[in-house]
């Protein structure tokens, strides 16, 4: 490893903690943050958040870039060099905060706790009929790292868990559907959709009148994704009809969420900003040099992008 160039790209994020971890474990390695126009010298590697084409124009060496998310799609957009590999994490402590979130919005939803709470501010002490979890089958559209770990999470609280990808994948104790042939199917067997979805030309808007009109009536959505998988005044309108009983979102179109939107005074929606699986750092230096050290000695990794599916 010695000699090795690593530059630093993370647009809206701190970049020195990265480079001193980065430093910590390859000592022998250059690593430096990545400056437009200052003309550095040719980088082996470079680890990046968002980056601008201009990076891949000034380094087009570059063996591979590293991205520090599980989404591809800023990527995905842009002209990269045929003998560049891309490499997303695997998982970096974010498969498991994504089922703390999922589990906790699809059982917040389930045992009605948004009513329990508004019962108890206005200070009356009220019971509801418990609901059957055999009316609440759980979908999960996405059955990658993340979506196979929240499906199997929610198995464990004995959800019935449909898992729809676009190719078939099997995860234990998930009724499995796969292709646009089977969508309607899934859509149909789900109470509960929960969005992990890749975001692709394909998949973009897939979250629309059609498709959450699909779901069981008193539907209800977890959107954990892409921003850009909602069609938002398909949900609204969806919401105001009453066929959906509400949503809990961590993705916008636009972040942060401009003020005056209507999402914010919606009374069914529950808003957080972006935060339901947070990259950690220290996991994932060390999962990013584990697959420089591997990709040095010719040995195959894990996570490599396949940029005509975008992911």
């Amino acid at each position: 490893m010695t000699g090795m160039h690593i530059l630093l790209c993370l647009q809206g994020l701190k970049a020195e903690p990265w480079v001193e971890g980065l430093q910590a474990a390859l000592p022998d390695a250059t690593v430096s943050i990545w400056q437009p126009g200052a003309g550095q010298p040719p980088a082996d590697y470079a680890v990046v958040w968002q980056p601008p084409q201009a990076l891949l124009d000034e380094q087009p060496g570059l063996k591979a870039l590293f991205n520090i998310g599980a989404g591809v799609d800023a990527l995905v957009k842009l002209r990269v060099p045929p003998h560049t590999r891309i490499v997303r994490l695997d998982d970096a402590g974010m498969s498991v905060q994504m089922a703390e979130y999922v589990c906790q919005a699809v059982i917040r939803h389930f045992r009605e706790l948004d009513a329990h709470e508004a019962t108890m501010d206005q200070g009356r002490w009220a019971h509801r009929r418990p609901r059957l979890r055999a009316d609440y089958p759980v979908g999960v559209m996405g059955l990658g790292v993340l979506g196979s770990r929240v499906a199997r999470a929610l198995t464990a609280f004995e959800f019935a868990v449909n898992g729809w990808s676009r190719s078939p994948r099997a995860v234990d104790g998930v009724r499995g559907y796969a292709g646009e042939a089977q969508l309607d199917d899934f859509l149909r067997a789900s109470h509960i959709l929960v969005c992990l979805l890749p975001l692709t030309p394909e998949t973009e808007d897939i979250l629309n009148h059609r498709t959450l009109g699909a779901l069981r009536p008193g539907g209800y959505l977890v959107n954990v994704a892409r921003g850009r998988h909602l069609v938002e005044a398909d949900l609204l309108a969806l919401l105001d009809e009453g066929h959906l009983a509400g949503a809990t979102l961590d993705v916008f179109r636009e972040e942060p969420l401009p003020a005056g939107h209507p999402f914010w005074s919606h009374p069914k929606l529950v808003l957080t900003p972006h935060t339901s699986a947070m990259t950690l750092r220290d996991d994932s230096i060390a999962q990013i040099v584990g697959k420089m050290r591997a990709l040095a000695q010719g040995r195959p990794v894990a996570g490599l992008v396949d940029l005509d599916k975008a992911y």
